[in-house]
C-alpha cells in the first residue's frame, strides 16, 4: 500500500495540476502515509482485512469528513459547514478506504462550476467540462486518481459527469443511501451516490453503503429493456440520439429484448415541477446564509435561490406530489409492457467544449425526479473520443435487480 501510495503521489502531481479534480490540501500524502500506518496497525492479518482495505476514495466536498474542511465549492469559512462526519464516509472507513481528500464541487452542488477540467482535456487540445455538480468526483475516478468517489445527485449531478468522463455512475432509489451529514440543495430529491471504474465494482460498494441491501442469487434471465419514446428522448441532441440509436441495435443483435414504449407525454410538466421543487427547497435550505453572504453566491446560485422564494406553497406542494404521480405513472407502464429497465441516453451528448457550464442534466431529471435508481455505463465515444454514457433506469427500490444486470449488460457494451 505504501509503495502504491508513492507511485501515486508522484501521478497526482503530474496530472491533478491539468485536471484539479481534489481541493488544495497541505500535507495530503503526509496523511494518507499516516492513515496507511494506522491501517495496518488496526489489521495486521491480511486474511482479516476488510473489503476496500487501503483503497484511496474522493469525497465530494459537500460531505462532513473528520479532519479536512467542508466548503461547498464556496470561499466561506469552513466553521458555516462544521458538522458530524457523513455516516456514508464513516462506512467506506470502516471498510478499509482511505479518505485522499475533497473533491470539487459546483457551488453548494447547484450549476456554478468550479475549475475541474474533463481528463481527456490535455489530449484533446481543448478544455472540456467533466459535467456537474460532481465534477471533481468523476474527473478523479476518470483520471485515475481513485478507484471510487462518493457524488450526490439533485438533477443529473452523477449521471451526466460518469457518461461525460467515461465511468461507471449509480445513483440509487431516493433515500437508500442515508443523506446526513451532507450539505443539502433540495433534501426531497437529494440522493447520494458514487462513481466507479467498472460495474463490476458497483455492486460491491452500493452492498457497503446500503444497510438493507439484498444479495441476489444468480438469474440467467435476460432483461426486457424500453426506450422512452416521447418528449422526453427528444430532449437528446442529434449527436446524442444517434449514438444511444446505435448502442440499441448493438443490444439487440447481442439478444436484448429491446422495446420501444411511449412515456412521459407530460414530460415539459415533469421538467417545470421538478426546477420548480429544486428552487423552492434551496431557497428554504439557503435561507439564513443567502441573507449573511449574499455577495459570495455566484450568480447562478443566487439566481435559484430568488427563483425558489417566488415559489407559492400550492405550486410547491404540487411539485413535490408529482414526484409520486410519476413513479406510479412509470411503474404502471414497466407491468403494462413487461420491462425491467429503461434504457435512455445518460447526457444529451458528450461533453461541451466550455468550462462555463456543466452540461445539461435533462436527461436524468425525470427519474431522478420519481427517485428510481439509475447507473451510467460508458458505451463508447463519439467521433473525436469524448466518451458518451447509456442509463439504465430501474423501479424504485429494486437498486440490487438493477446493478446485478448491469453488470453483463456493461460487457456487451465493451465488446460491441
Amino acid at each position: 500500500m505504501i509503495e502504491h501510495l508513492i507511485k501515486l503521489e508522484a501521478y497526482f502531481a503530474r496530472r491533478e495540476p491539468e485536471v484539479l479534480a481534489f481541493v488544495p490540501e497541505d500535507g495530503r500524502f503526509e496523511r494518507l502515509r499516516r492513515d496507511a500506518e494506522d491501517l495496518f496497525r488496526s489489521f495486521p492479518d491480511p486474511a482479516a482485512r476488510p473489503p476496500l482495505f487501503g483503497m484511496p476514495v474522493g469525497i465530494k466536498d459537500i460531505f462532513n469528513v473528520d479532519g479536512l474542511p467542508t466548503r461547498a465549492g464556496t470561499d466561506l469559512s469552513p466553521e458555516l459547514f462544521f458538522g458530524p462526519e457523513a455516516s456514508c464516509v464513516t462506512r467506506l472507513k470502516d471498510a478499509g478506504a482511505l479518505v485522499f481528500g475533497k473533491t470539487v464541487t459546483t457551488q453548494f452542488a447547484y450549476f456554478a462550476p468550479g475549475p475541474t477540467r474533463h481528463p481527456l482535456s490535455v489530449a484533446l487540445g481543448e478544455v472540456y467540462t467533466p459535467g456537474g455538480s460532481s465534477s471533481g468526483s468523476a474527473a478523479a475516478v476518470a483520471a485515475g486518481f481513485t478507484p471510487l468517489a462518493l457524488g450526490t445527485q439533485t438533477i443529473g449531478s452523477i449521471i451526466r459527469p460518469a457518461a461525460y468522463c467515461g465511468v461507471v455512475g449509480f445513483k440509487p432509489s431516493y433515500g437508500r443511501i442515508a443523506m446526513d451529514g451532507i450539505i443539502p440543495l433540495a433534501p426531497s430529491i437529494d440522493t447520494t451516490g458514487f462513481f466507479v471504474r467498472t460495474a463490476a465494482d458497483a455492486g460491491l460498494v452500493a452492498s457497503l453503503l446500503i444497510s438493507d441491501w439484498r444479495r441476489l442469487a444468480p438469474t440467467g434471465r435476460s432483461p426486457v429493456m424500453a426506450i422512452p419514446i416521447g418528449p422526453y428522448l427528444a430532449r437528446a441532441s442529434a449527436e446524442g440520439l444517434a449514438h444511444f440509436r446505435a448502442v440499441s441495435a448493438d443490444l439487440k443483435s447481442a439478444g436484448y429484448a429491446v422495446l420501444e414504449v411511449p412515456v412521459m407525454y407530460d414530460f415539459e410538466d415533469v421538467y417545470r415541477c421538478h426546477n420548480r421543487l429544486v428552487a423552492a427547497e434551496a431557497a428554504r435550505t439557503h435561507a439564513r446564509w443567502f441573507e449573511t453572504y449574499r455577495k459570495a453566491y455566484h450568480p447562478k446560485t443566487a439566481e435559484l435561490i430568488l427563483r425558489g422564494r417566488t415559489v407559492s406553497e400550492a405550486d410547491y406542494q404540487r411539485a413535490l406530489a408529482s414526484r409520486m404521480i410519476l413513479r406510479e405513472e412509470i411503474h404502471r407502464v414497466m407491468d403494462r409492457y413487461g420491462i425491467d429497465f429503461w434504457i435512455c441516453p445518460a447526457a444529451v451528448g458528450p461533453a461541451p467544449r466550455t468550462l462555463e457550464s456543466t452540461g445539461d442534466p435533462v436527461m436524468a431529471l425525470p427519474w431522478t425526479h420519481a427517485g428510481l435508481p439509475c447507473v451510467s455505463l460508458p458505451a463508447g465515444g463519439n467521433s473525436i473520443g469524448l466518451p458518451m454514457g447509456l442509463q439504465i433506469v430501474g423501479r424504485f427500490g429494486t437498486d440490487e435487480e438493477l446493478v446485478a444486470k448491469t453488470e453483463s449488460l456493461s460487457q456487451n457494451l465493451l465488446e460491441t
